[in-house]
């Protein structure tokens, strides 16, 4: 790549990521206006909107390949990225590249001054929102697949609807923004239902009965996802059975996959309902069964050592995560495990440590508590603490250099290596000891 064109994307990467100091400010006016002024791309495209407390990138993942093993043309928004900006932008699973994220980028900036005047600065990912739809409408994919940000109804993601609406499930995270409800949290997440969707969820309870009102609401039809029988797991996956689809290999690991697998067959159906896409069973089967989704119980050797990447940062995931490593243990390498830990102070921190601290796959676990490089980070000394207080760790360690950090946690003993509580520490694992030619970025020019 030229000096030129590989400056040009470190030079867009840095006015998006300082638009970051407008922070999170929900709402959909400015979305808007961006997409107006770059001439509607997003009214191009079709596809299914995905919100939901966890198993987002799950069911996104699962659908993209399913989509893919048919031919379909699919443009998908994993977030957030952990190595690259540029995996927020991807096209039959391969990022944009650096020359057409430069471009995207200047192109979205300039229409952004004249949209400030009216609405207000636009934030970053708001910015990064519109960059994603006029990247798909100029691509012409066939079918999006979009992860809502935060929440759904003031999302700027919602400033589009593809025709399939899909929430996962609902729980406690971000209630200093969604509220301090499930209920309260369910009714911003079911709002990107729109008239004319057709909606779908892995919800219960309380939250699966504000999606049903909504749904009924506005006249969409809801497919609900109950129980899903699961018929056996392993260190690669899991296997299921649905109905139409017969007993299916999912590769992605947990049992809480088996819900993300029928939530995304589901999505699935839906889209060829809508006259959207269709996937016929064999490339279901196929594309549940190579899925993958990193940082998400993703497994690794490094340096001789078993690691698992799980990013999970809130109690749900935690706890899912914490039946996993039960469910996998006798998998795994043997000896006592190691975990390092990093958290945000935006997230639930002592709820995600005890939660883990229930899973037995843990007694005796050797714990470093390591500082994200961010004015948002928790102490690490804050989270050693915690982990004192809960579960059975035998030695509790504080190195806030996570540099430092990751290469202490690889020389503690020989069993299985976990790093979890935050999806940025799990990028700066994979970017230190995974090297993906597709996520290789250019080296910044001298001079």
């Amino acid at each position: 790549m030229r000096p030129v064109e590989a400056r040009a994307y470190h030079d867009a990467v840095r006015a998006l990521s300082e638009r970051g100091r407008f922070g999170i400010r929900l709402g959909l006016a400015r979305t808007r206006a961006l997409l107006r002024e770059l001439g509607d791309p997003q009214l191009t495209l079709r596809g299914a909107l995905i919100a939901g407390t966890n198993g987002k990138g799950s069911v996104l993942a699962l659908a993209d390949h399913a989509l893919r093993s048919a031919g379909v043309r699919v443009g998908a928004t994993p977030k957030p990225h952990l190595v690259s900006y540029r995996e927020r932008l991807q096209i039959d699973g391969r990022p944009v590249d650096p020359v057409t994220f430069a471009r995207l980028a200047e192109e979205v900036m300039g229409v952004a001054e004249r949209v400030e005047r009216r609405h207000g600065p636009p934030t970053e990912f708001e910015l990064l929102t519109a960059m994603i739809f006029r990247h798909f409408a100029d691509s012409a994919v066939e079918v999006a697949l979009v992860e809502v940000g935060l929440g759904g109804r003031l999302d700027a993601t919602h400033a589009w609807d593809g025709g399939v609406a899909v929430v996962t499930n609902v729980s406690l995270d971000h209630t200093e923004r969604l509220g301090g409800t499930v209920v309260e949290i369910a009714r911003e997440k079911a709002a990107i239902i729109e008239r004319g969707d057709l909606a779908v969820t892995g919800a219960r309870g309380d939250a699966l009965a504000v999606i049903r009102r909504r749904a009924r609401r506005v006249g969409a039809p809801l497919t609900e996802v109950g129980s899903v029988p699961l018929l056996g797991l392993d260190r690669d996956g899991i296997d299921v059975q649905r109905p139409g689809l017969g007993p299916t290999r999912v590769r992605l690991r947990g049992r809480h996959q088996a819900e993300n697998a029928a939530v995304a067959n589901a999505l699935l159906d839906a889209l060829e309902a809508a006259g959207i896409a269709s996937v016929p069973v064999v490339a279901r089967r196929a594309g549940f069964a190579t899925a993958t989704w990193p940082g998400r119980l993703e497994r690794l050797s490094v340096e001789g050592r078993e690691v698992l990447l799980d990013g999970a940062h809130n109690p749900a995931a935690a706890a899912t995560l914490a039946t996993a490593l039960d469910d996998l243990r006798p998998y795994l390498a043997p000896g006592p495990v190691a975990v390092l830990h990093a958290a945000t102070a935006d997230h639930d921190a002592e709820g995600v440590i005890a939660a883990l601290g229930d899973a037995a796959a843990l007694e005796g676990a050797r714990i470093i508590a390591t500082q994200l490089d961010s004015p948002r980070a928790t102490p690490a000394a804050t989270l050693a603490a915690a982990w004192r207080r809960h579960g059975s760790a035998s030695v509790v360690e504080v190195e806030p250099d996570v540099g430092r950090a990751l290469a202490r946690v690889l020389g503690l003993g020989e069993g299985p290596v976990i790093v979890t509580g935050s999806l940025y520490l799990v990028g700066e694992a994979r970017r230190r000891w995974l090297d993906d030619p597709l996520l290789r970025d250019p080296e910044v020019p001298e001079g």
